[in-house]
This record gives C-alpha cells, structure tokens and sequence, in this order.
C-alpha cells in the first residue's frame, strides 16, 4: 500500500477509557448516530416537540426493552433525535443482581455497555430493516459515543442536556436559517 493510499484513511479516535471495566454500577450516557446522519428517527417541530416516525417508534421500543434482556440495567431518560439517540443508563450495583443470572437464564447479569448498545443497535436495525423490507441495511454507524457519569451534578447536567436536545436542535436549525 502506498504511502498516499495509507495517509487517505481516516484515524479512528478510541473514545472508551483505557482500562475501564464498562460493566461497573453506574450511569453511563450513550449517543448512538445513524448511519451517515440519515434523519430516519424523526422530526423535530418548531417548537421542539418531537414526532417519531416509524424507524423512531421501532427505536423507542427496543429502548423500553433494555431492561427486560439486560435485567440489571435501567433507562433513566432518553431522546430519540431524527439523527441520533441519546440514552442515560444504569447499571445496578453488584450488592442487588442475583449470582446465578436472571430468573429465566436469558440476560447477562454483568453487561458491558457495550454488550447493551450492540444488542440494542442490532434489534433496532433488524427490526428497521424488516420494517422496510430491506435485509441487512445499515441502520447506525459503526461506533457510538459514551460517557461515564462522574457524580451527581454530572448525572443532572446529562439529563438536562437530554432534556434541552430537541429545542436545542431547533434553535441552531433557526441561527444556520434552515
């Protein structure tokens, strides 16, 4: 390979913390994009109100199944925007998850978040791509971004920010006059 063809790939920053065990307790805020920006998620009125679509209902659902596959871990808040999700998670402190598992054997009692975001990105896009009679589309990009959530202040200011994201959308769509 040339030098010039080497130089054209872009550099894959690592974002996950060297080390870090991604199955302790705790919160962890998670941004997972769609592939290529594509807004299939929903729509975002004037006044910040969103409207899911399809794609979007299929990912709000498989959200309010995290818990019942990853039976140690909650959604604290969440938005679905018409070109990424943000998720605020919860990992039960060992102290309350039962040794053996869960009572039906099906979930993983130490999920890393990367267990949770692969199992969510991979039901999402089947599901998306039986929606749309597609097999195998991509539905997300490769990666998603995450933060472990350092303490209380950190955890309120994740859920403002949550919180504010549609209405925020709206504003910087209103300052780029689009």
């Amino acid at each position: 390979m040339s030098t010039e063809a080497h130089a054209e790939k872009p550099v894959r920053k690592h974002n996950r913390i060297k080390h870090y065990d991604y199955s302790l307790s705790g919160a962890y805020f998670v941004t997972i994009c769609t592939h290529d920006r594509k807004r299939i998620l929903s729509e975002i009125a004037g006044d910040g109100a969103l409207v899911l679509h399809p794609g979007g209902d299929i990912a709000e659902s498989m959200i309010q199944r995290i818990a019942d596959k990853y039976p140690y871990v909650s959604v604290d808040h969440y938005v679905i925007m018409p070109d990424h999700i943000h998720i605020l998670l919860r990992i039960a402190s060992s102290q309350n998850r039962l040794d053996l598992g869960d009572a039906d054997g099906t979930g993983n009692p130490s999920p890393t978040i990367g267990n949770i975001v692969g199992w969510y990105k991979y039901q999402t896009s089947k599901q998306i791509n039986l929606m749309n009679g597609t097999i195998g589309e991509i539905v997300f990009q490769r990666s998603y971004y995450d933060h472990v959530i350092r303490n209380q202040q950190d955890y309120d200011d994740t859920w403002t920010y949550i919180e504010n994201n549609p209405r925020k959308w709206v504003l910087e769509k209103k300052e780029l006059g689009r």
